[in-house]
């Protein structure tokens, strides 16, 4: 997940029309507007938990995101670029996470458009001849990336819901002359792909934007070959985050569920059938979540 807050310019228009409809009930669209002029993203409610809601608000601001990336499609939001620094100014979301070594195979714009918390790509472990799916591909630098790894052979998979996502990732692809990539539409929960098809799940901070997270780990297993590999970076919330400091956090996130707990990430690997769970922590994105890396393999039998 990327820092998604961004610094309102028009408090009318700082979530497109589409993610107006699912930040505020119509009765507190008056307060939203209000919320949005002081720099609190549209005045989302944290309340507002529905899967549906919540994907509608995540796919319009990643597709407002992806205009912004490119050069000659502003943003529609009228907002300034996206946020990827901490409140202490610290970056800890985006193209400053990957090293010069880690990004073999990726256009500069690809790096450039990275929105992720971490750099899954470096604990993967890919292999020539393997099959890898990124959950949330965005502008394709991880795909891209594991492409040259698992090549001549092997293949990645980028998955995404948000169309204009779609079309910059492909298009990254081209500029990189890379062939053995495929990007699809569609969501992390009901993952268009066949059952024990892939060697390989990544994805870069993208589960926590789920309303569903378990589901998304549940479907990862699924798509799983017998001995696959479950490798992510995503936000670890601290156990005792009361639900105004969740509310803070959501705010400062961009209309999102909430991270799960590191226990909760456990329990999900473990409840979809995977072993060897590992989750650690690598840097502070909030004064009360986490960036980590969380790997887990699915059994062999």
């Amino acid at each position: 997940m990327a820092d998604l807050t961004t610094e309102p310019t028009q408090t009318s228009s700082c979530c497109s029309a589409a993610a107006q409809q699912t930040c505020c009930d119509p009765s507190e669209k008056a307060a939203c507007c209000e919320q949005s002029a002081v720099g609190l993203t549209c005045g989302c409610s944290a309340g507002k938990t529905s899967e549906a809601d919540i994907r509608e608000t995540v796919r319009a601001r990643y597709a407002d995101a992806a205009r912004a990336l490119t050069a000659d499609h502003p943003a529609s939001c009228g907002c300034s670029t996206l946020n990827s620094r901490n409140r202490r100014g610290s970056e800890v979301f985006g193209p400053v996470l990957y090293d010069h070594e880690q990004t073999a195979g990726a256009t500069a714009d690809s790096i450039q458009g990275s929105l992720g918390c971490g750099v899954p790509t470096a604990v993967a472990d890919l292999k020539p001849g393997e099959t890898v799916l990124d959950l949330g591909s965005g502008a394709g630098a991880d795909v891209l990336i594991s492409a040259r790894r698992v090549a001549p052979s092997g293949r990645a998979i980028g998955l995404d819901m948000t169309d204009e996502m779609l079309e910059l990732a492909r298009a990254n692809a081209k500029t990189a002359g890379v062939e053995n990539v495929e990007f699809l539409k569609g969501y992390m929960e009901e993952m268009p792909l066949a059952d024990g098809s892939v060697d390989v799940v990544i994805s870069n901070c993208v589960i926590n934007l789920s309303g569903d997270k378990p589901k998304v780990i549940a479907e990862a297993a699924r798509v799983l070959r017998r001995g696959g590999r479950f490798a992510v970076s995503d936000v670890i919330a601290e156990p005792d985050m009361d639900e105004r400091t969740r509310a803070d956090m959501a705010a400062w996130t961009g209309c999102i569920a909430g991270a799960l707990t590191e226990a909760q990430f456990r329990d999900s690997l473990t409840h979809a059938g995977f072993e060897n769970v590992e989750i650690n922590r690598t840097h502070q994105v909030h004064e009360h979540a986490a960036a980590a890396i969380i790997r887990a393999r699915k059994p062999l039998n």
